[in-house]
């Protein structure tokens, strides 16, 4: 297994011999599975010959008022042995004047239109905040590739935009969201949850799926009217068809065009709605069925790669979670 280590200082870590590529994960430390996954999945892409380099820096900029960064988890001693279970060849866990060395910087990355929608309207200022940590720690650590997960998936899509925008000399690699058995998507924030808290919060990947299974019916029925002629006999079939599904998912499913994002909105929705009446009830943020290139809304007739992105709140806690779709042809 590798020795793991652990480096405070941009120096130390630049001094370290460089042989084949660097992947580096960015963490903001209480690593758990889905942390594992991102750095195993960084070994692999470095491999042997490479360097795996996990940062760990809680970064005050991404963190609004009356936001929990006091009460963020640190546990670098565990997060150091996970990342050494895991491939990592060093930590870099930096204080934070090593990453600010002169205080809140005056000249910031600014996430645009895109740091405005969900996320970055719940959370304003967030996205430039993280983009001004995740820019300084590309400087600091110079990895050939980065890894971010999925689960923040306007994260990863504004990460990926700095980075094509701006000119960064870095490979970025979205890995797929981590889930807990019960569908739940991992998260340093669930350790917040009690046990009546967790089983509301359940409701965001029930929600998510529903949407997921519309979508796969929807899709299903759109393959088989491409098989079909289109003659009139065509048209009552899909019309009835249509309207059975509808019938099993309110009325807002039954106003959508088969395919078309809404029946998908509302499927999920109705999960939500029904975890709004649980206790404790779920307190949803947004749900958002976005472009990912830029997270603005589809609409009926969209084709392509599309994301079906929650938040809500569970008590004192605030969870988000997404799943990736594909629409029409490019299915």
């Amino acid at each position: 297994m590798t020795t793991t280590a652990l480096l405070r200082t941009a120096d130390e870590l630049h001094a370290r011999a460089r042989a084949g590529r660097r992947a580096v994960v960015m963490t903001m430390g209480a690593l758990h599975e889905g942390h594992a996954t991102l750095i195993r999945t960084a070994r692999e892409i470095a491999g042997p010959d490479g360097e795996v380099v996990v940062t760990v820096f809680v970064n005050p900029l991404q963190f609004g008022a009356g936001e929990d960064l006091d009460r963020y988890p640190r546990t670098l001693d565990a997060d150091l042995k996970l990342a050494e279970q895991s491939g990592a060849d060093a930590v870099f866990a930096p204080g934070v004047d090593e990453v600010y060395p002169g205080g809140e910087p005056q000249v910031r990355v600014s996430a645009g239109p895109m740091g405005e929608r969900l996320e970055g309207a719940a959370r304003p200022g967030h996205f430039d905040g993280m983009l001004t940590v995740v820019a300084k720690l590309l400087h600091l650590t110079r990895p050939d590739i980065a890894l971010y997960g999925q689960k923040d998936a306007q994260q990863l899509a504004l990460i990926r935009r700095m980075v094509r925008d701006l000119n960064f000399g870095v490979e970025i690699v979205g890995v797929p969201t981590v889930r807990e058995e019960d569908g739940l998507a991992l998260s340093s924030r669930n350790r917040y949850l009690s046990t009546a808290e967790r089983r509301t919060a359940l409701a965001l990947s029930r929600a998510l799926f529903a949407g997921r299974d519309r979508h796969a019916a929807q899709e299903a029925l759109r393959a088989r009217a491409r098989e079909v002629p289109a003659t009139h006999a065509r048209a009552e079939a899909l019309s009835a068809l249509g309207e059975s599904r509808a019938a099993a998912d309110t009325h807002a499913v039954a106003k959508a065009s088969p395919g078309g994002p809404a029946a998908v909105r509302a499927a999920a929705r109705l999960a939500l709605d029904e975890a709004a009446r649980l206790d404790p009830p779920l307190a949803l943020d947004y749900l958002a069925l976005v472009d990912p290139s830029d997270f603005t809304d589809i609409e009926d007739g969209f084709t392509g790669e599309a994301v079906l992105a929650v938040a809500a709140r569970v008590g004192t806690t605030r969870l988000i979670d997404n799943i990736p779709l594909t629409f029409g042809a490019a299915s």
